[in-house]
């Protein structure tokens, strides 16, 4: 029997809502690229069945899942070895399920943002003041990255400001060893500005509106978006209309799931060439 007639490994993503999610498009193009024989697909989870979730999925044979939200803090509580970033998050976005019945748990987020907004727009984030709007999982999976590039200084902005405050008590250690500055604040209550603000709140999703006054922008500023597409549009426009440089997820998105491939294939794919293939320009 050839490889190319074995039956494909599976994957997926998992989340509530994930109607809108790019990552079989961006997973299927990495396979076609790469020579790996793959199937990826979207899986919505009840808001209490993430586990029973799983459960199926691997009694499926599932290979490996990408976790998004509301389900990446539930998913290190699974799995039965962690990565020391989804040690320091508490979140995980990335599930490999192994032959042994093991689940090894890592966050590749962090690495996805780091390597869009470095890499992929050019803005250093070495030396750079940041605040990152939110404390849920998707905060949490990026903390810690945010401050191994090197950020001078990073607050944590997010209504319910104890959320904030233990996001930044569990990153204090590391912050220490790099010598950067970290705080937690209510929205209401940030009066600086900033290099780069990240957005990593679901209130694009749910249409709630930009979180932060537009005092925080300092001019030409990255407002960036962890949603894209429509779901980003507001915090965009809102962004440029006060002089900052919009930016949304996609590249983080396409990023993050060039490292998840990595771990679950042992190859890495092209992700540049993905990304331009996916923004609305090519295509245009």
């Amino acid at each position: 029997m050839t490889s190319s007639s074995l039956p494909a490994d599976l994957y997926c993503v998992m989340g509530n809502p994930v109607a809108h999610s790019r990552s079989p498009a961006i997973h299927a193009r990495f396979a076609e690229l790469t020579g790996e024989s793959i199937a990826y697909e979207r899986r919505l989870v009840p808001m209490d069945g993430f586990t029973q979730g799983v459960r199926d999925f691997v009694a499926e044979g599932g290979r490996g899942c990408n976790v998004t939200v509301p389900f990446k803090t539930d998913a290190p509580g699974l799995a039965t070895a962690c990565s020391e970033r989804v040690q320091l998050a508490g979140a995980a976005n990335t599930l490999t399920f192994r032959a042994d019945g093991s689940i090894y748990a890592d966050n590749t987020d962090g690495l996805g943002l780091v390597a869009d907004i470095t890499h992929n727009a050019g803005v250093p984030l070495a030396g750079r003041d940041v605040l990152l709007v939110g404390a849920g999982g998707a905060a949490a999976g990026v903390l810690g990255p945010l401050l191994l590039a090197g950020a001078r200084h990073i607050t944590v902005a997010n209504r319910t400001l104890a959320k904030a405050q233990a996001l930044v008590e569990s990153h204090r250690p590391l912050a220490l060893l790099q010598k950067a500055e970290l705080e937690a604040l209510e929205p209401s209550a940030v009066t600086a500005n900033f290099d780069v603000i990240i957005n990593a709140t679901a209130s694009s999703l749910a249409g709630a509106g930009v979180p932060v006054p537009a005092s925080v922008l300092r001019p030409g500023a990255l407002a960036y978006d962890m949603m894209y597409g429509p779901a980003a549009q507001e915090f965009l426009d809102w962004a440029r209309s006060h002089g900052a440089v919009p930016r949304d997820g996609l590249g983080m998105l396409v990023e993050q799931a060039a490292e998840a491939f990595l771990l679950w294939r042992g190859v890495r794919p092209p992700s540049a060439q993905v990304l331009h293939e996916m923004q609305p320009s090519a295509t245009a």
